[in-house]
């Protein structure tokens, strides 16, 4: 038996042989080229078909893994149509003329370069994006052949690396588990099959070679152990915890329907986080009890220009329907930080994390706030609706939103399109000042919701997209969850509720805590939704 160890990245026990990913490769050709012209077409025509190609993976991403899978492919198709990328690649094929090929490998080269330099972890991620859009057009040009995984069963699927695009293709009933020599936690790849629920792991490195085409292994998708080839106890063991798992998804089921209280009496709720109207499926097979955040700037991530107040209002109208008569909180763009769409022209910044981003833009682009505002407003008379505004650090930045939400009220009213005037406005509580200033913010607004992620972060003054910071970012650290508890006394003592829709709401260790200092929602991934209801219908708050 052979036990190797790299980095868990998406949770689960897998049992199968080993298939490693086998790519189609060709050598890429340089050489001048006679007619730059002809050249330029053949780019444009492969170009024009990778955004085709991603087009068609976007919409399979969006059915496997949901709408964030999606984004990031129709994101791609946008970076093959770069302006700076296309005019690198134009200079190449007229200027040095180059062949489309050749041309196509310098850019890739140069801005994947470029990315991996940068101090921001978010940043350097883009750089294997890059390369994988620029492989795409390669393969078009040089016509290369796909490639993928070569086996007739079920497989733990390895390589040095995989490409979002590579991951989403392969057919997901053969997929057993992934381990890669290469890769982070926070790769698209790790990111997809945490989505997926395929239990991964990456950075095994050189280890991985000595592993065979076919043998057994054993994945923990957990403690990022590899066991190859594991002798009865190991492979029997492991049995066990596999089929347990599989006898407490089934479990889980039978909670649908049931209420998330307490033994001892204390109701919660928990709704579900969402980012495209089509992840209403998922809310519903797992039975969400509502939207505590759309994360509307999805909807701007996935256009190339800002979109209109109808493509919007379509959008936050089908989630209103279809979760009606539950609540849909939907929070107003969170663009900037470690969210850049490229149409906002948005200046570079040292640290965008303190810089102009969410709330701070709509403020400052009021014509781009109000056109939202328009679109949700006139959503509100088809559901029940929340309006709720990120990263907040002062009341005035509150009563000019509110004011702002006024206004196009007003408008609506005059030009007699109905709307709810009941709708609700909250404030995501994301910032120490906030929290510190919970008190007053509580007389502004109806609701709270703690985002977790950017709490800590800012609280600790550790960067959360940097992971060798490792342990010093700490979402279970005593100030954090002093703020949480005063952010919910000081909502309460106003009659307002208080929820928390960042990733520490889905864990189970501090859900009794959360319980016991008066949170009165928890929104998380629909996946979570069950096992944090099974948590809580076995928890008693008096015995805390």
């Amino acid at each position: 038996m052979l036990r190797l160890k790299g980095k868990g990245v998406s949770e689960g026990i897998a049992i199968g042989p080993l298939c490693f990913y086998k790519r189609q490769t060709s050598d890429i050709p340089r050489y001048e080229t006679k007619d730059a012209a002809a050249e330029w077409q053949r780019f444009k025509d492969a170009q024009q078909l990778a955004v085709e190609q991603l087009g068609e993976i976007a919409e399979k991403a969006r059915e496997q893994a949901g709408d964030e899978a999606a984004v990031l492919f129709e994101t791609h198709a946008m970076m093959t149509e770069d302006l700076d990328y296309e005019e690198h690649i134009q200079n190449s094929v007229e200027n040095l003329k180059l062949n489309a090929e050749a041309a196509v490998k310098d850019a890739s080269d140069f801005f994947a370069d470029m990315f991996a330099s940068m101090d921001d972890d978010y940043m350097k991620e883009r750089a294997a994006d890059v390369k994988d859009v620029s492989a795409r057009i390669i393969g078009i040009l040089t016509g290369a052949g796909q490639g993928g995984m070569d086996s007739d069963v079920p497989a733990v699927v390895a390589a040095d690396d995989l490409a979002p695009s590579e991951t989403i293709q392969m057919d997901k009933s053969k997929i057993l588990g992934f381990a890669t020599e290469g890769g982070s936690g926070n790769s698209h790849t790790a990111i997809l099959a945490r989505t997926m629920g395929i239990p991964a792991i990456v950075g095994l490195g050189d280890q991985l070679k000595q592993l065979t085409e076919g043998c057994m292994v054993v994945v923990d998708g957990r403690s990022g152990e590899i066991f190859a080839d594991p002798d009865q106890q190991t492979l029997d063991a492991y049995k066990e915890k596999l089929e347990a798992h599989i006898k407490h998804r089934k479990l889980l089921a039978e909670l649908k329907g049931k209420p998330s209280v307490t033994k001892d009496g204390r109701s919660i709720k928990i709704c579900c986080n969402i980012g495209n109207p089509d992840d209403i499926q998922f809310v519903k097979e797992n039975d969400g009890e509502g939207i505590g955040l759309f994360r509307s700037e999805f909807l701007y991530l996935g256009c190339s220009d800002y979109p209109s107040e109808d493509y919007q209002f379509e959008a936050y109208k089908k989630v209103l329907e279809e979760m009606a008569p539950k609540e849909v909180i939907i929070r107003t763009m969170d663009i900037g930080a470690d969210k850049q769409i490229d149409y906002f022209k948005m200046p570079h910044e040292e640290n965008p994390a303190l810089g102009m981003r969410a709330l701070r833009i709509s403020l400052t682009r009021p014509e781009v706030f109000r056109t939202q505002l328009r679109a949700l407003f006139r959503a509100s008379a088809y559901g029940k609706l929340g309006i709720m505004f990120p990263m907040v650090a002062s009341v005035w930045e509150v009563r000019e939103a509110k004011a702002a939400c006024e206004k196009v009220k007003e408008e609506l009213r005059s030009e007699g399109i109905p709307f709810d005037e009941n709708t609700s406005i909250g404030i995501m509580i994301e910032t120490p000042a906030a929290a510190v200033m919970s008190d007053l913010l509580a007389k502004e607004v109806d609701f709270f919701s703690c985002g977790t992620n950017d709490l800590t972060q800012y609280t600790l003054a550790v960067d959360r997209q940097n992971n060798d910071l490792g342990r010093f970012f700490d979402p279970h650290h005593p100030a954090v969850l002093r703020l949480l508890k005063l952010v919910a006394d000081n909502a309460h003592k106003e009659g307002i509720w208080v929820g928390i829709c960042g990733e520490l709401g889905a864990d189970p260790e501090l859900t009794q805590t959360f319980l016991s200092i008066g949170i009165d929602e928890l929104s998380v991934s629909p996946r979570s939704v069950l096992p944090l209801r099974e948590k809580v219908r076995s928890s008693s708050v008096k015995e805390l």
